[in-house]
């Protein structure tokens, strides 16, 4: 599905809306519905800090697991417009998950789940891998001290690093729960998006 908001071009993948479809099915939406709106939090956290900046995606494309802008003004841009645009994707979904919390320990259950999912969302974005926010971080912030070259490679060894305890824990959950396979499933994103990701570095 395709449709344009003000001179951003915004593509919704069919899967996307066959996951939805099936989640209503199945009657888990409730667990849908607080992840997506974490992400699309988040997200819009990015969107908001670009336009601040003054640039605009010429393309956001929504898929089922991942939210994509097409920037090409992102090697134009200074480190730290950069590191702010990316900063702020977690930076709101921290900021989210406090007044939802304090609302909950105040003894209103309800907004646990929301609480948490901004917080899930944060902390997930925010491990030192190369297509999540924190290895892009590091990127930048080890570029200021070495060439791009050295970097890259830094980034590639903590990245490496991040996920192969990542891996080893989930097949230790899922030989002793036999059926909580998510944090494999996680890290198989998370190598799918490395060896697809075509712009690997800001």
């Amino acid at each position: 599905m395709k449709l344009k908001i003000a001179k951003i071009k915004i593509e919704i993948s069919f899967t996307l809306i066959c996951i939805a479809g099936i989640c209503v099915i199945l009657g888990i939406t409730s667990g849908f519905v607080w992840c997506a709106a974490a992400v699309l939090i988040h997200e819009t956290g990015h969107l908001l800090m670009m336009l601040r900046l003054g640039f605009l995606p010429e393309k956001i494309k929504i898929s089922a697991f991942e939210i994509k802008f097409f920037d090409s003004k992102r090697q134009s841009r200074s480190e730290k417009q950069n590191f702010f645009i990316i900063f702020s994707g977690p930076a709101v979904n921290f900021i989210c998950f406090i007044p939802f919390y304090l609302l909950y320990l105040l003894g209103n259950g309800n907004f646990l789940p929301f609480a948490l999912a901004n917080l899930s969302v944060g902390l997930f974005n925010s491990l030192p891998v190369l297509s999540l926010v924190g290895g892009q971080i590091i990127f930048i912030l080890l570029k200021r001290r070495l060439n791009p070259a050295r970097a890259e490679k830094i980034v590639d060894i903590i990245t490496l690093i991040t996920i192969f305890p990542l891996a080893v824990l989930g097949f230790a959950v899922l030989f002793k729960s036999k059926y909580n396979f998510s944090l494999l499933f996680i890290c198989a994103y998370l190598v799918i998006s490395l060896v697809t990701r075509s712009d690997r570095y800001i």
